[in-house]
C-alpha cells in the first residue's frame, strides 16, 4: 500500500479522538534543529496572532486486537487496514512541516499484536523525529493501557503531552461495551504519568536550586522533561446510561487526584450495529456543550460540582447554559455591584467571564464603571445587565427579577454557528486531508461569486487540497 493510501485511512480513522488541547509549553527554536513549539498551539484553532494552528492528527495504524463495541476500528469490522512504519510517518511529519502545513503531531493507535509492540512503533516514530531530525515541534501521543511502566516512561520523554482515554464513565459500561479493557489497565499509566511529572519537576527544581560548592558539570547529554504540557483524557458521552451527575463528579475526581489537564467529552456517534450500544442515531452535541461548559466552571470559575448539578437533578439544562442555570437557582446572591465587588462575586455573573472581571477589578480602579465602560472590557452586558448594579442602580430595568422572568430571558438553543459542520447539528469529524476544495477559479466557471468561497483551508491554483499536494512532492522525492 502506499503512502497515500495509508494517510487517507489512518487520518480518517483518527477523527473520532477529540482530545486535541492547546500544547501548554513553550519551546524556542535551536540552531540546527527543527521548529518551535508555542503555548497557544493546538488542533484546528488560532493562535494570539490570527494564525491558524493545527497538528497532523493520525493513527499509527487502525489494526486493533480489541473489539469494542462503539469502535469503528474493533478487530470484527472489515474496515480497510493500514499501518505506518516509524520513518514513513516521521519523515511525513517532518515534510508536512516544513511546508507550513502542520505545527506538531497528535499520534494515536490501535493496538497491533499487544500494548508493548505498539507503544515501541510510537516510541521509534518519535525518537527518529527529536533524536534525527532534530525536531522541536509539539507532540501529543495517546498512552495505551497494559503498556510496561519503562515504555510509558520513553514515550513520556519524547511526547509534550500525553493522554490515556478513559473510554466510558463507569466500569460498568467498560464492562458491558469494552469487555477487553479495565479500569485498572486504565488509571495505571495515568498515575504513573501524574507521578512521573512530579518527579521530574522536583528533580530539576532542586538542581536549578545549586545548593552545593562543589563545581557543577552539565551533562552531555540534557534528558528531555517527562511530558511538560501534562496529561489529559476523553470519554464518550451517550454510549450509555451515566447522567451528567455522575460524568462530572468523576472528572473532578480526575482533576483533583490525577491532576488532569484537560477532560474531554466526545458525543458517541454510532459508527457500528450493535445490540449493545443505544438505538437512536441522534448525536448528543447539545449535551456534549453543556458538559463542556460546566467543566470550565470548574476549572476556571471555582465552581463546586455540587453548585453546578445535583442527584435530584441528574442532568444539565439543555436550554440554560451551567452558570446561567446557578444564578437563577441563587437569587439571593444578586445584584453584584461592578464598582465594589470582589472577584469571587464577579465570576458568579452570567456574561462575565475570568478575563472580563479581572479587567473590571483593574478598570475600577480610576472610574465608575458603567454600561459604556462595561461593554467597552468586552462584558457580554445583554446577559449580565439582570445580575447587576452599577453605581447602585440595578441594570436589568424591565425584567421580572423572579426565576421565572430570568428564564424567560435567558433561554435560548444552543447555536450551532452559520457557518461550519456544527451548523448542521452533526459532527463528522475532522476536516479530510483529501476533500475537494472550491477554488475561485471553479466558482466563476460555474457563474458563482468567488467571494463567497468558504473552506477550511486556502484554496491551491490548481484546485487540488494543500496537504494532498505536499504528500504528491513528499512521495516524490522518497520514492
Amino acid at each position: 500500500m502506499d503512502l497515500l493510501a495509508k494517510l487517507e485511512i489512518l487520518a480518517d480513522a483518527a477523527k473520532y479522538d477529540v482530545a486535541c488541547t492547546s500544547s501548554g509549553i513553550d519551546r524556542d527554536a535551536q540552531k540546527g534543529k527543527l521548529g518551535n513549539t508555542l503555548a497557544a498551539g493546538c488542533c484546528h484553532s488560532f493562535a494570539a496572532d490570527g494564525r491558524c494552528i493545527t497538528l497532523l492528527k493520525v493513527l499509527m495504524t487502525n489494526v486493533c486486537v480489541y473489539d469494542c463495541a462503539y469502535c469503528v476500528n474493533r478487530a470484527s469490522n472489515e474496515v480497510p487496514r493500514a499501518a505506518f512504519k516509524p520513518r514513513e510517518l516521521a519523515d511525513l511529519t517532518v515534510s508536512f512541516y516544513r511546508r507550513n502545513y502542520i505545527e506538531g503531531l497528535f499520534l494515536s493507535s490501535g493496538v497491533i499484536r499487544n500494548p508493548d509492540h505498539t507503544t515501541e512503533l510510537m516510541i521509534r516514530t518519535l525518537e527518529i523525529l527529536r533524536e534525527e531530525h532534530g525536531f522541536r515541534g509539539y507532540i501529543h501521543a495517546k498512552a495505551v493501557p497494559g503498556t510496561s511502566p519503562e515504555l510509558i516512561d520513553r514515550l513520556g520523554h519524547l511526547a509534550d503531552r500525553m493522554s490515556v482515554n478513559l473510554e466510558l464513565p463507569s466500569q460498568q459500561s467498560l464492562r458491558l461495551l469494552a469487555p477487553e479493557k479495565d479500569k485498572q489497565r486504565i488509571l495505571s499509566p495515568m498515575k504513573q504519568i501524574r507521578d512521573n511529572i512530579a518527579v521530574d519537576k522536583d528533580t530539576r527544581a532542586l538542581m536549578r536550586r545549586e545548593t552545593t560548592y562543589m563545581t557543577q558539570v552539565s551533562p552531555k547529554r540534557k534528558e528531555r522533561a517527562f511530558v511538560p504540557a501534562g496529561q489529559s483524557t476523553q470519554m464518550i458521552i451517550g454510549a450509555t446510561p451515566e447522567s451528567d451527575f455522575q460524568i462530572l463528579n468523576l472528572s473532578a475526581a480526575l482533576y483533583r487526584t490525577l491532576s488532569l489537564k484537560r477532560v474531554f467529552f466526545s458525543a458517541y456517534m454510532p459508527v457500528n450495529d450493535d445490540a449493545r450500544l443505544p438505538g437512536a442515531d441522534a448525536v448528543q452535541l447539545n449535551r456534549e456543550h453543556r458538559l463542556y461548559q460546566a467543566d470550565w466552571l470548574l476549572r476556571f470559575y471555582r465552581f463546586d460540582v455540587t453548585e453546578i448539578i445535583d442527584e435530584a437533578h441528574p442532568f444539565l439544562d439543555p436550554d440554560l447554559d451551567p452558570k446561567a442555570n446557578w444564578a437563577i437557582n441563587n437569587l439571593d446572591f444578586f445584584p453584584v455591584e461592578v464598582n465594589t465587588a470582589p472577584l469571587e462575586s464577579l465570576l458568579r455573573v452570567p456574561g462575565i467571564g475570568v478575563r472580563g472581571a479581572r479587567l473590571i477589578m483593574r478598570a475600577r480602579r480610576t472610574t465608575c464603571l458603567r454600561e459604556s465602560e462595561l461593554r467597552k472590557l468586552g462584558i457580554a452586558y445583554k446577559r449580565a445587565r439582570f445580575f447587576i448594579t452599577c453605581g447602585g442602580t440595578y441594570a436589568g430595568r424591565g425584567a421580572d427579577f423572579s426565576p421565572e422572568g430570568l428564564r424567560a430571558q435567558l433561554a435560548a438553543p444552543i447555536k450551532g454557528g452559520a457557518h461550519g459542520r456544527r451548523s448542521a447539528k452533526t459532527t463528522p469529524g475532522q476536516l479530510s486531508l483529501f476533500e475537494k476544495v472550491e477554488t475561485p477559479e471553479k466558482l466563476r466557471a460555474a457563474g458563482k461569486d468567488p467571494r463567497k468561497l468558504d473552506t477550511g483551508a486556502p484554496p491551491t491554483a490548481d484546485g487540488s487540497f494543500g496537504w494532498q499536494r505536499a504528500l504528491e512532492a513528499h512521495t516524490t522525492v522518497a520514492v
